[in-house]
């Protein structure tokens, strides 16, 4: 960190109200079509290969980085260049929302079950191309010591999101029904579209004249990677991001399938889930005030090993669901370790971005980390089929020290 980024004036409290709006608005849709779709498509009885489809709907937000480019090459000389992406784009989201809440649950849940998911895809693609047009404007907002808190406005708005939509849906829609719940995200959406609306990006982020790309058409695509790709060192920290939080992938997909063949009920599931995301929130801000004291190699090499520590511990619950005080004190390290190390990641991801080249920047390095981590999840189940929950955690939590050595290799000149 140079002394610049270390003596760097903390952003104003409308900078982080900004980015906990964008990302907590992120959030709300994701909550609904990952958490309380599913329960209550299948409430209404609809097929499970159906319910199934809704997994697609998220391919967006893995392909996005095929036209980030263009997010970062094309602006808003009256909006803004961020701005003018993420206001149209969330209207977007909220018309959607709004349209559907117009509409009546067994008309959406049966005969226009097909036009529901196509409303979705479109919802998914609009806030897949807005979190570009916002992780640019985070990492132009916010100096490189901010970042790691940064991280904990995203993370942590991101899963309040998720849960107000999802958990929190799931809880009022008897009382509401449909149409006045899913109003009520619509209406929330559009309450957290404020600070952006009033966001004067012409003279708090200003566009860099002499760094767009000069390359056009297709050819943009090729030259803004390539340009980030053979940065120095950037081949290194690439193996950073892979090797990082594979060990998380591969272990955490079993810790619920453990707990529900040691008779934990769909109750006890839901209750924990929401206390350990409470904990992965506290881990997120926990994180994120650590790394701008530490830096980014100790956070990574630090927060990393609390991650591996914390999935190889998960070992101990096989065999204990009986005793739910050693589920919850584990479950909740793990999620804290996981809020912590993820933060640090994405600080560091932050910093390998370009000037205004911000948001594709920061998408390629989310995309490869959530391909790999997605076809090392995969495999997560074959592996506990294979030789059991306890080795699975333990296997993951040793594939999460691997990573280590690459972070101190990578940060050793430093």
């Amino acid at each position: 960190m140079t002394g610049s980024d270390t003596n760097a004036r903390a952003p104003r409290s409308a900078t982080w109200l900004l980015l906990a709006s964008l990302y907590c608005a992120q959030g709300l849709p994701s909550g609904l079509i990952a958490h309380s779709l599913p329960v209550l498509l299948r409430q209404s009885g609809v097929d499970l290969a159906l319910i199934g489809l809704l997994k697609l709907l998220a391919l967006p937000w893995l392909f996005k980085a095929l036209w980030a480019p263009w997010v970062d090459r094309i602006g808003s000389p009256r909006w803004g260049h961020r701005r003018g992406w993420i206001l149209p784009l969330q209207t977007t989201v909220i018309l959607c929302l709004a349209a559907l809440a117009l509409l009546d649950q067994a008309t959406l849940f049966g005969p226009a079950v097909m036009a529901l998911l196509g409303v979705l895809l479109l919802v998914n693609l609009a806030a897949a191309t807005q979190d570009i047009a916002t992780d640019g404007l985070t990492v132009r907002l916010l100096p490189a010591r901010w970042r790691g808190l940064g991280n904990s406005v995203q993370v942590g708005g991101y899963k309040i999101g998720m849960l107000v939509s999802g958990s929190g849906l799931l809880l009022c829609i008897d009382v509401l029904g449909w149409n006045r719940a899913l109003g009520l995200i619509a209406g929330l959406l559009l309450v957290l579209t404020l600070p952006i609306r009033r966001f004067d990006e012409q003279r708090l982020a200003p566009r860099l004249a002499d760094a767009p790309e000069t390359a056009r058409g297709a050819r943009l695509l090729w030259h803004h990677y390539h340009g980030l790709i053979t940065q120095a060192g950037m081949g290194q920290w690439l193996l950073v991001v892979i090797a990082f939080k594979l060990g998380d992938a591969l272990g955490s997909p079993m810790i619920k399938p453990m707990l529900v063949d040691q008779g934990w009920s769909n109750a006890q599931l839901g209750q924990m889930t929401l206390i350990s995301t409470l904990a992965g929130i506290a881990g997120a801000v926990l994180g994120g005030a650590l790394y701008t004291r530490l830096g980014i190699r100790r956070s990574l090499m630090f927060f990393g090993f609390l991650q591996a520590l914390g999935i190889a511990a998960m070992a101990l619950l096989v065999g204990r669901g009986a005793e739910p005080a050693l589920v919850y004190a584990v479950t909740l390290a793990e999620q804290l370790a996981d809020g912590m190390s993820t933060v640090a990641l994405f600080a560091g991801m932050m910093a390998r971005c370009r000037p205004e080249h911000e948001g594709a920047d920061y998408t390629l390095q989310a995309s490869v980390q959530l391909l790999l981590a997605g076809v090392v999840g995969v495999f997560s189940g074959l592996l506990a089929r294979s030789v059991g929950y306890e080795a699975t955690f333990l296997v993951a939590g040793c594939l999460g020290l691997l990573a280590l050595p690459i972070v101190y290799r990578t940060f050793s000149g430093r």
